[in-house]
């Protein structure tokens, strides 16, 4: 089963800016109730896309100044980036076919 990384503050860089592949990037929170039902939407999805698309996720509880200097003011915040650049941004929980689609844009 493929996994979805965690990604922090000193991780970012490696892990989602030199990406050689595609990198989907869950920005999330404990507390937050939407990310809780995005989760399995995203597992599925890293299952369907796997070694195509990297999936991380990053916990703004604990990564707040990653969240800020990335632009993320509501949660969930799904982003995409190719190349290390910011291609895609999807605010609120949601449907597995929209974010799909957003992927699909970038393959």
């Amino acid at each position: 089963m493929p996994t979805i990384i965690e990604v922090t503050s000193d991780t970012f860089a490696t892990e989602v800016l030199a990406s050689d592949k595609p990198v989907l990037v869950d920005f999330w929170a404990d507390w937050c109730m939407p990310c809780k039902q995005l989760s399995p939407i995203l597992d599925e999805l890293a299952t369907s896309y796997d070694g195509r698309v990297k999936f991380a996720k990053v916990d703004t509880s604990v990564n707040i100044d990653l969240a800020a200097s990335q632009g993320v003011l509501s949660l969930p915040t799904v982003q995409m980036y190719v190349g290390g650049q910011l291609v895609n941004q999807l605010v609120g929980a949601k449907p597995k076919s929209v974010i799909a689609k957003a992927l699909d844009e970038y393959l």
